[in-house]
């Protein structure tokens, strides 16, 4: 599934070439994107409308239109947006067509068919329906270690699971958990209430670290993310410790191990990240 960096990577392509043009017609052909919104309901309320701005909030993208028309779209497990001109060939599993002044088209491509838009009007809307379901952006000046200490305390929750929690960090997922707790030396399956304020702050810093890592390396391409351009990412080629079971640990040498952990498969050294204790009864 594409992740934070993904996503920011997606964004910072489509900015310079669909900022300031118009939405000249919107296609969506096939209505399970919208629902339960009807598919011309949606295309009218953005066709014609001038694109002001592509911003981002965890791994959804906004299409800032005028008056304050929101077009959000989550790419979920397999989605992309690709970035065509007019003669080049359809990809397959097409869902939307957003064709632009410009003459190019950007296409929501998506062969499982889990991603999703929406069409929120006002700025209101948009920042109501954000809040609801994410929590702070980790790469903002609001992710600080104390806000992570109030969030973490008294959880029993495994760090893993917490770091996965859209509603308390936005727009990381299984790749960059991993990485970030690897970068901290913490277990997985440690109790996140149980972690102090120097692995907090470790793991800010490390999940930090993590995302940036990810953006500047394009974003992952293990399975189906790809840039606007149809270009794969390269952060798979960087990974520390994310799908590396049986290969000695980078740090330590220590083999890499595979485990489930948050209901996602889960790469950990347990030798740098020290599995936590059993409580006694």
């Amino acid at each position: 599934m594409p992740e934070l960096p993904e996503v920011e990577t997606i964004r910072r392509a489509l900015a310079p070439a669909v900022e300031g043009r118009v939405v000249v017609r919107m296609e969506v052909l096939d209505p399970r994107w919208c629902e339960p919104a009807p598919p011309q309901e949606v295309a009218a309320a953005v066709e014609g409308r001038r694109i002001a701005r592509i911003s981002r909030r965890g791994k959804y993208l906004d299409w800032e239109l005028e008056n304050e028309v929101h077009l959000v779209m989550h790419l979920r497990m397999t989605g992309n947006i690709l970035l065509v001109r007019p003669e080049d060939e359809q990809p397959p599993y097409v869902r939307v067509i957003l064709a632009l002044g410009s003459g190019e088209r950007a296409l929501f491509t998506d062969p499982r068919r889990f991603g999703t838009g929406i069409v929120l009007l006002g700025d209101a809307a948009r920042d109501t329906y954000f809040s609801e379901r994410l929590g702070v952006e980790p790469l903002s000046p609001d992710f600080t270690a104390e806000g992570l200490k109030a969030m973490a305390r008294g959880r029993k929750q495994p760090v893993k699971a917490f770091l996965l929690s859209q509603e308390r960090i936005a727009g990381v997922g299984n790749i960059y958990a991993d990485e970030a707790l690897f970068r901290a030396r913490i277990h997985p399956q440690r109790p996140v209430g149980t972690l102090t304020r120097p692995q907090l702050e470790a793991l800010r810093e490390a999940v930090i670290e993590s995302l940036n890592a990810g953006i500047d390396a394009r974003g992952a391409s293990i399975d189906d993310f790809r840039h606007p351009d149809g270009a794969r990412g390269s952060f798979q080629d960087r990974f520390l410790i994310h799908l590396r079971e049986g290969e000695p640990c980078v740090r330590c040498g220590r083999t890499v191990k595979k485990m489930r952990a948050a209901g996602r498969g889960t790469y950990v050294c347990e030798s740098c990240q020290p599995r936590p204790r059993a409580r006694r009864s």
